[in-house]
């Protein structure tokens, strides 16, 4: 399940303080780690992966429908209901899903928006999840 954070990339680690905001005591979410797998951030001059959630436990991004314990949450980010994302991070992005599908044999009709399950726009009005998902299926890892 694709995700975006909603707020600008700012070149450095923004993924700390997504993980922070997630597990503050005193704050809105209170979890005891970040709700996705996996993150993509630009880091320096270039798009990273990183680690998030242990992919043995249930993810905490999309309760609806049980997807929190179904999906694999990949959360991108920056905010794609005000910019279009760039051809590195949709590069990048797609090649950690098709991993994850060749991995634990995911078919394509399975990678989905958090939209297509809740009342949000995530991962972005400008984000074209039919688009991304070609570009899934011709990434070359």
């Amino acid at each position: 399940m694709i995700h975006h954070s909603l707020t600008e990339d700012s070149g450095t680690v923004s993924w700390g303080a997504i993980r922070r905001y997630h597990t503050d005591p005193n704050g809105e979410y209170k979890m005891r780690d970040i709700g996705y797998h996996y993150g993509v951030e630009l880091i320096g001059n270039h798009y990273e992966i990183l680690v998030g959630r242990n992919l043995l436990e249930s993810g905490a991004h999309c309760y609806q429908q049980g997807m929190n314990s179904k999906a694999i949450g990949i959360c991108i980010v920056g905010n794609f209901d005000v910019r279009v994302p760039d051809e590195a991070v949709l590069h990048r992005t797609a090649c950690l899903t098709k991993t994850l599908m060749e991995l634990f044999r995911i078919p394509i009709s399975n990678v989905v928006a958090h939209k297509d399950y809740a009342p949000k726009t995530c991962p972005g009005r400008l984000f074209d999840i039919d688009k991304y998902k070609s570009r899934v299926l011709l990434a070359n890892l």
